[in-house]
């Protein structure tokens, strides 16, 4: 619309008017009638020259545009927001440590190698999570708090070792802690995944206890029982205790006996828990304006240089 509006303006509004000094003719009548001429009377409008009319208009082009600010657009760029806490809860006791699993090259190698390996492969699938983790021995304590950097969370996890955090077994305080940690959570969806190959013998707090107060903070807990059934003693793998840990905050029980079934409890969880992945997308953008406007003031300073170049040399012709 701006780009019209010079000539709105020049049939709406009225000529521009400017006094000059004249010659008085007393004989301009009968000087008409021998020449045969008949005088106007009013005005002269002086007409603008074919070079100030183009130059004119390619300011005003150029300004209008500077003022429409355009942009440049770069490819979208997408980031991915977290829509669920996801923490992992992992046995470090002195069992973990008994090998009777195999690895990816099967070979036979300790429980929590085949841990390491199997976990790794389920946090390159959580795009979209936070992820935590937790390992727990006679206590517990927080290795990795909520991240969306993967990979930091699986290095560490790599680093973790039999024993780092005593040889027993604390499943209670490890959900208490769990809790701790989801209590700074703003997620709606919070869910633990909590691993051991033993039973509760050192905690503060009874598993069970935890687990309700798990179930009033809305946190669903899965629990994967690993390793031997039979054992005994500090060894022995309570089953029963996280089968209720389970069923109390609606999460579900697995129990992995070798590595293919250790695989395939998370390739269920990574099933079971679908989420829907927010993403927030945005184009880079850098403001273009300042070419335009550029190119006017250029435009009109060469315009200049050449009106004063053209007067110039009619003064000179004229002397």
């Amino acid at each position: 619309m701006l780009l019209v509006l010079p000539l709105l303006l020049k049939r709406l509004l009225p000529a521009h008017h400017e006094k000059r000094p004249a010659v008085r003719v007393p004989f301009l009548n009968r000087l008409a009638q021998l020449t045969g001429k008949n005088p106007a009377s009013g005005s002269a409008v002086l007409s603008r020259s074919h070079a100030q009319s183009l130059a004119a208009w390619v300011f005003w082009i150029s300004i209008v545009t500077a003022l429409a600010r355009p942009q440049y657009f770069e490819p979208p760029i997408t980031q991915v927001q977290a829509t669920r806490d996801l923490l992992l809860a992992i046995d470090l006791s002195a069992s973990m440590q008994i090998e009777d699993f195999t690895g990816a090259s099967e070979k036979t190698v300790d429980r929590l190698t085949a841990t390491k390996q199997v976990v790794d492969d389920f946090l390159k699938r959580r795009e979209g999570d936070r992820v935590g983790l937790i390992l727990f021995g006679n206590a517990a304590f927080v290795q990795v708090p909520f991240t969306t950097d993967l990979n930091v969370c699986r290095e560490l996890l790599n680093e973790a070792q039999v024993g780092m955090a005593g040889p027993k077994t604390a499943i209670g305080d490890a959900i208490g802690l769990a809790i701790n940690v989801f209590d700074r959570s703003e997620q709606k969806d919070r869910v633990l995944i909590l691993l051991t190959d033993g039973n509760d013998t050192s905690s503060k707090i009874p598993p069970a206890d935890a687990a309700r107060i798990a179930k009033d903070k809305a946190i669903v807990i899965h629990t994967i029982a690993m390793g031997d059934p039979e054992a005994a003693g500090e060894d022995k793998l309570d089953t029963q205790s996280l089968k209720e840990i389970a069923d109390t905050t609606d999460g579900e029980f697995f129990q992995a006996l070798n590595r293919k079934q250790l695989e395939q409890i998370y390739v269920t969880l990574d099933q079971l828990d679908t989420r829907e992945i927010e993403s927030v997308s945005y184009r880079p953008r850098h403001e273009m304006y300042f070419w335009p406007l550029a190119f006017a003031i250029l435009t009109s300073l060469l315009f200049q240089i050449w009106m004063v170049y053209r007067d110039r040399s009619r003064q000179y012709i004229l002397n």
